[in-house]
């Protein structure tokens, strides 16, 4: 019983689909990543959660660190359940499918939601597997090209760093 739908290398069975129609106003979405030491890797995941806040449909969007740091998953599951919401999407930050997706987020977002008997949660496919990603590594690699070779300035991410040069091999 379910819909199965299959991508290249991966498939995925939907099985007891929710009947309910959602509004976007009662789903809440919480994007995380692993968490860091260095807190301008975790500023750059609120700089992300921020413009995704400010482009889409939702109107409950959250951060959160799976470890290392803080917002972590149960207090970002506690502020979208706060501001209204009873359908949480949990949607880790990372490029593929291993053992944080796997076993890690959905531990994690089960502890988070079982203070929360009114809601119901899902945890999303990583980023990866997405058709769209080719296109974003293209990009990402001619611009750095470009700036190696003189002809672009620094991305944010090289802003005042030495990544981006080109160098030649030493012997």
């Amino acid at each position: 019983y379910g819909n199965v739908f299959t991508f290249k290398y991966l498939k995925i069975t939907v099985t007891n689909p929710v009947t309910e129609p959602i509004s976007c106003e009662k789903i809440g979405v919480i994007i995380v990543d692993h968490g860091s030491r260095r807190d301008e890797s975790n500023q750059m995941l609120l700089g992300i959660v921020d413009a995704f806040r400010q482009t889409s449909a939702y109107a409950i969007v959250e951060a959160a660190h799976m470890e290392l740091a803080e917002p972590c998953i149960a207090t970002a599951y506690n502020a979208c359940v706060q501001q209204g919401a009873t359908w949480i999407v949990v949607h880790p930050f990372f490029l593929l499918p291993g053992r944080h997706w796997d076993s890690d987020i959905p531990r994690l977002a089960a502890e988070a939601a079982s203070g929360h008997p009114q809601t119901s949660y899902l945890v999303t496919a990583p980023l990866g597997s997405h058709p769209l990603m080719a296109q974003i590594i293209d990009e990402r690699i001619a611009g750095c090209l470009s700036h190696g070779r003189g002809k672009a300035p620094d991305c944010s991410l090289c802003e005042n760093t030495d990544k981006c040069t080109l160098l030649k091999a030493e012997v």
